[in-house]
């Protein structure tokens, strides 16, 4: 897990699955299906969305664009909040 991005109003994290090694030959293990996915949690609402799948490489060619662009933080938090539509589920501690 990795935090990309924190405001007052918003935190974006990276989550990627994890390699699993066999601890008797140290060469990572194959998974059935290595997934990852963008949290994006909207501090006003108190909810989060999760992407995966097709909309977290939506989101992903997002963060490549960034990466080259080098946009505003207002046009970073325009973005999120459209992402916040979809937040449906309210963030709890675990």
């Amino acid at each position: 897990m990795q935090l990309l991005y924190e405001s007052d109003t918003f935190a974006v994290t990276h989550l990627a699955p994890e390699a699993k090694v066999n601890a008797a030959d140290t060469t990572p293990q194959e998974h059935a299906l290595v997934r990852h996915g963008f949290e994006i949690v909207d501090k006003r609402s108190g909810k989060e969305v999760y992407l995966d799948g097709s909309w977290a490489e939506l989101f992903q060619e997002k963060l490549q664009a960034w990466q080259r662009q080098s946009p505003t933080q207002e046009e970073v938090e325009d973005t999120l909040d459209g992402y916040a539509g979809l937040a449906q589920m309210p963030v709890t501690v675990h």
